[in-house]
């Protein structure tokens, strides 16, 4: 029989963040992308719309507040489907990010908050600098929607 030893940690405990993204995807099969304006944190990065998600907040309720906010869309619960999670490591928190698929809104997405948008297809988003935490979530992507 092997003892176990039970050790303390000498790390201090990790700040954990929720947030929420979403792949819209247009009838050609294309995803929204949105570049981080000046001043934010990752200034010029591309991510996927989405946010933080409020205390007390489900995902998908925060999903559909920070599209409104963002974006200027509408969508609802029904139209959200889970397809894949990110879990990344940054210096000062770890970042926990349900990725969510939807096909269908109401409104034309517009920059709200100063942020470049563009539609890309799956295979092309690595062709645009984006934050570490978002890198794992283009091959389901791919594997979805092809490139």
């Amino acid at each position: 029989m092997v003892e176990q030893k039970n050790e303390q940690s000498s790390v201090a405990p990790v700040r954990l963040l929720l947030v929420v993204a979403v792949a819209l995807v247009d009838v050609d099969n294309r995803i929204l992308i949105a570049q981080r304006p000046e001043g934010k944190n990752l200034a010029g990065l591309w991510e996927f719309p989405g946010g933080k998600i409020d205390a007390g907040e489900r995902p998908e309720t925060a999903l559909i507040r920070e599209l409104e906010e963002e974006l200027g869309i509408k969508t609802w619960d029904s139209c959200l489907a889970p397809l894949t999670f990110a879990s990344y490591g940054y210096e000062d928190f770890h970042l926990m990010m349900p990725l969510y698929i939807c096909r269908r809104w109401e409104g034309v997405p517009q920059s709200r908050e100063g942020q470049a948008l563009k539609w890309v297809r799956a295979g092309q988003l690595r062709d645009y600098p984006m934050p570490p935490a978002d890198l794992p979530l283009i091959p389901p992507l791919i594997d979805l929607l092809g490139v």
